[in-house]
């Protein structure tokens, strides 16, 4: 079984943004020392552009240096008119399969709504390029956003849940977040799933929360990720937490969570 992180951060320069770990640089080799340990093949590299504006660079080299490895969500330039265009050539970049907005800096939390995106939606349908987004904080907008464009693969990140919050309460908007499952264009990434315990291993209390999206949205559409440095436990027990102890989790469905099913979202052919 290929396992394939969903969503991992390296990046230059820059403090990095909330609980990631408080260090100038995480290049690639450190990454890759780090998937070695664990028993993960490949990974979605995300450049945190909001704290190292070079990251599109970084990772677009990354996958130059190591073919088969690393595939990424980069990111062109929102509020820049006069970068629209780059869409229509931002698969012949290598390694760049798509796009992905956090939206965490304070001018940037409105985008999604005051049109500085409306053009990305329709844009971003037409070049086939999925998009992925933390849309728990935004969810009836979202569903708006998928339905009006049904040719728009779309990835909701982090689960989907409450950011800010922990254990039950991470879970406030779990039935807003489970009709969203109705939409065939709507993926979501089961990323830093650890960070919303304040239990120890293997995080039990979010077993059932889990499942429940599982359900709703199958295999074929629910990712295994870590955004590894910002986790509370280590890199293998993120991989064993969802390989050795969900029982609902086996076989096919354990396989395509664990990597298939992003690969084919988004296009990636892994060796």
């Amino acid at each position: 079984m290929k396992i394939v992180d969903a969503q991992v951060h390296i990046w230059s320069s820059g403090t990095p943004s909330g609980h990631h770990r408080q260090v100038s640089s995480f290049t690639v080799e450190e990454l890759l020392a780090e998937m070695a340990d664990a028993g993960v093949d490949a990974a979605l590299l995300h450049p945190p552009i909001s704290w190292d504006p070079n990251s599109n660079a970084q990772s677009i080299e990354a996958t130059r240096r190591y073919p088969g490895k690393f595939a990424i969500l980069g990111q062109i330039p929102l509020d820049r008119p006069e970068c629209r265009d780059l869409i229509q050539s931002w698969k012949q970049q290598p390694g760049m399969l798509g796009l992905r907005y956090a939206l965490v800096l304070p001018e940037q939390r409105t985008w999604h709504e005051d049109g500085t995106m409306d053009w990305l939606w329709p844009a971003a349908e037409r070049a086939g390029l999925p998009v992925a987004t933390m849309a728990g904080r935004f969810l009836p907008t979202f569903r708006r956003i998928a339905e009006r464009h049904p040719g728009l693969r779309l990835i909701i990140d982090h689960v989907g849940l409450i950011r800010a919050e922990q254990d039950e309460a991470a879970f406030g908007n779990l039935d807003e977040l489970l009709a969203l499952a109705s939409l065939p264009n709507v993926a979501i990434k089961a990323t830093g799933a650890p960070g919303y315990s304040t239990h120890a291993y293997p995080f039990r209390n979010l077993h059932d929360g889990l499942h429940r999206i599982f359900d709703a949205f199958g295999p074929d559409r629910f990712f295994w990720g870590t955004d590894i440095t910002r986790m509370p436990c280590s890199y293998r027990r993120c991989v064993t937490m969802f390989t050795e102890e969900l029982p609902w989790l086996a076989g096919r469905d354990l396989e395509r969570v664990m990597g298939g099913a992003l690969c084919s979202w988004i296009g990636w052919k892994l060796a």
